[in-house]
């Protein structure tokens, strides 16, 4: 069971990555598409050692928006918003 769950989450964290072709210049990476290329760029970056055509981030994207996505999930899924919580007495 563990295997099965193990290849599933592989498979779906892999699904969308940057640079694997699915997404072209008529219909570029949007602001959800950052947001998943930020949550899966450490698995990305793992990926993108081994296959040249994969990169941590999506050419073909809608500019501003898609940055604003990337960064923010970024941010959060390193624990970069954590530092401006206020802690717990």
């Amino acid at each position: 069971m563990l295997l099965v769950s193990v290849i599933f989450i592989t498979l779906l964290f892999t699904a969308c990555i940057p640079g694997g072709g699915s997404y072209n210049p008529v219909k570029p990476a949007g602001f959800f598409s950052g947001i998943w290329h930020g949550w899966i760029a450490p698995f990305t970056l793992i990926i993108s050692l081994f296959n040249k055509s994969i990169s941590i981030y999506e050419p073909f994207n809608t500019g501003w928006w898609y940055d604003f996505g990337f960064y923010i999930s970024i941010i959060a899924g390193f624990g970069g918003i954590q530092f401006f919580r206020k802690k717990k007495s």
